[in-house]
């Protein structure tokens, strides 16, 4: 076999695919990196230009075609241009610039293009792309997390490509519609998704209901859609002894003209102190929140003593950290409404019982999680007891769903494998959105993931979302995110995706570049046959 000298190694047009990768980070919906969280995400501009770029011929090797360089920088040039439409978002499904993509890989590749295999896949970029580029992908990971992502991207949604959806609602009116790639599917996950959500607001809808507003916000009813939370210490003070939040801020909305804070409101008549809440609005702006300078010190309202951070620390780890109820926020027509905490939210709350609890030990890795340094040493600590009954509601559905799928798809238990896995996913995108880390985000009036970074931090103001609501946290909304990206999969080409130990992962990339005649590495790291 003679090989032939690839563009990627001659030239390519860095610029325009720059501009596309960094375009890239504004695609909020339908992009495949919002189907499920992973970090360090290739962009999908570039692994499309490289791959293509690492099949195709240079115009150099082809001198019977291109015999002088003036002639072969033309041809080098409409690669180019082809390459320049190849990397654009709008182009990622279309089918005119994706044919004559595919049409050029196979001139090069003898109308015999390789398979690709990417061993340790992450968040899917470079198999997705090679099956975009008419490819037969392959993908393999250590993370179990990375193998889910891989198998709902390129292994699931064309194994029941063009097929109708098997839901009640759907078989009403099959007649009136055909059902190209993966809209059956991702038809099917919207309504077990709503089924999920419906069971589960029956179950533990008395958790999350809704609010009479007060007179100077026009009464009637609102949906609350969180709860904000402060964590609390005994005051080292023997003589105070107050609860003092360990409050990083007190504002609740920075948005001009709908500024909100809550103010705290010092009880010294009643020995220890109490610190009560009240919401505040206008352009004064809150007093200073409790915590001192850098680091983990907090000062006490009641009496001005500073908690050192050994001390929060040793009052964290004995399992002495509580919370306090700051304010709820609830959604209406014109906005969020900031309300100050009552006794009926509090008990409210106290009326979750979690029957399970997840024991597992995080990461000893303080580099990145830090949270056991204060206490929040298992996985169950990252949540409040309602999180944790929603969540289990939520999960134990899914299981539920799949059996409602098996009856629904006469007995097809692979297809209903596949609805749980997006379900199941769509918990754990949840999950990063229904913890005691989150925060709210008084800029943008939201609640803020998790992993914001790559890491779990320590919260002390964190916010509970309501997952029934339409704001963010919503199960639905958290759905609706997976649904579009799985509507615009590519569902032509066979993907394989597999979850492997290290020494097997490292054995099958060398078994498949080893297998190459003569072997080819492009410069991300992958082997092209």
């Amino acid at each position: 076999m003679t090989y032939r000298k690839k563009l990627i190694e001659v030239a390519l047009p860095l610029e325009a695919i720059n501009r596309a990768s960094v375009r890239e980070k504004s695609i909020s919906h339908g992009h495949p990196s919002t189907l499920h969280l992973w970090w360090a995400r290739r962009p999908l501009a570039t692994c499309r230009a490289v791959l293509f770029a690492s099949l195709v011929d240079d115009p150099s090797e082809h001198p019977e075609e291109f015999p002088t360089e003036k002639a072969q920088e033309q041809e080098r040039d409409r690669l180019f241009r082809l390459i320049e439409d190849l990397v654009q978002w709008e182009n990622s499904n279309n089918k005119e610039v994706l044919a004559k993509v595919r049409a050029e890989i196979l001139k090069s590749t003898g109308d015999n293009p390789p398979p690709v295999l990417d061993p340790f896949a992450g968040g899917g970029s470079i198999p997705l792309e090679a099956q975009r580029l008419g490819l037969e992908a392959h993908a393999s990971d250590l993370n179990p997390v990375a193998v889910l992502i891989n198998k709902a991207l390129i292994e699931i949604p064309p194994k029941f490509s063009n097929s109708p959806p098997v839901n009640p609602e759907a078989k009403k009116s099959l007649m009136a519609r055909d059902w190209h790639g993966a809209q059956g599917l991702a038809d099917d996950i919207r309504y077990y998704g709503n089924w999920i959500r419906g069971e589960a607001e029956r179950t533990i809808g008395y958790l999350y209901p809704k609010v009479i507003l007060p007179r100077e916000h026009g009464g009637g009813e609102a949906k609350i859609i969180a709860w904000l939370w402060v964590r609390t210490v005994r005051c080292p003070n023997p003589a105070c002894g107050a609860r003092m939040p360990l409050a990083t801020s007190f504002w609740l909305s920075k948005k001009k003209g709908r500024e909100a804070w809550v103010e705290p409101i010092i009880n010294q008549t009643i020995t220890p102190p109490k610190i009560d809440f009240v919401v505040k609005t206008g352009k004064i702006g809150p007093p200073e929140p409790s915590k001192v300078g850098r680091g983990t010190q907090f000062r006490c309202l009641c009496c001005g003593n500073i908690a050192s951070e050994q001390y929060i620390k040793n009052e964290g780890t004995a399992k002495r950290l509580d919370a306090q109820l700051i304010a709820t926020v609830a959604d209406r027509k014109g906005g969020r409404i900031y309300l100050s905490p009552t006794s009926d939210q509090i008990n409210l709350a106290d009326q979750a019982k979690p029957v399970w609890k997840p024991e597992q030990e995080l990461s000893g890795d303080r580099r990145a999680i830090w949270c056991p340094l204060y206490g929040l040493s298992t996985i169950g600590d990252l949540f409040s007891a309602r999180q944790l009954v929603a969540l289990s509601t939520f999960s134990g559905l899914v299981d539920e769903a799949r059996t409602l799928v098996v009856n629904h798809a006469d007995g097809d238990t692979a297809y209903a494998d596949a609805i749980a896995t997006y379900l199941g996913m769509n918990v754990s995108r949840l999950a990063n959105r229904c913890s005691t880390i989150c925060f709210w985000d008084s800029s943008s009036e939201k609640i803020q993931q998790v992993f914001a970074r790559q890491g779990i931090p320590m919260v002390w103001d964190f916010v509970e979302g309501n997952p029934f609501s339409d704001s963010t946290g919503n199960f639905m909304g958290q759905l609706d995110y997976m649904i579009r990206v799985i509507e615009q999969s590519h569902c032509e080409i066979k993907g394989e995706a597999k979850q492997l130990d290290a020494m097997s992962s490292l054995n099958a990339a060398a078994q498949f570049m080893i297998s190459t005649d003569p072997p080819y590495y492009d410069n991300i790291g992958y082997a092209v046959m």
